[in-house]
């Protein structure tokens, strides 16, 4: 198992998984790291993993349980099991790592697939 993963690699395996928007890149018991860069729109739904975004580029609006607050590079936001959550009006460039952890308490499938 690998306990390091550099951006340039998170963009690498983006690029390897055929244009899907997430990349997975470390897993140890509850823990997993994403990569994940959508095009045009956020998908995603609420995970059953607490989780954080930590930006690594771009800005735009970020929606959670209806409430929406801007977002740019270097923020971290949080967001409990199960809470409805978006990216909004992004830039191009938007990426970000995602951390999910902890025990299963959400009501959907994990991942912003």
């Amino acid at each position: 198992m690998s306990y390091q993963v550099s951006l340039e690699a998170a963009k690498q395996a983006l690029k390897k998984d055929g244009g899907q928007a997430f990349a997975e890149l470390l897993r140890h018991g509850s823990l997993i790291v994403e990569y994940y860069a959508p095009q045009h729109e956020d998908t995603q739904q609420p995970h059953r993993q607490d989780e954080l975004y930590i930006i690594a580029s771009g800005h735009g609006t970020f929606m959670r349980a209806g409430e929406r607050t801007s977002f740019q590079k270097g923020d971290v936001l949080f967001v409990p099991a199960g809470m409805k959550h978006r990216f909004e009006d992004f830039s191009h460039d938007f990426a970000t790592w995602v951390v999910f952890y902890g025990p299963d308490g959400g009501e959907s499938p994990q991942s912003p697939k």
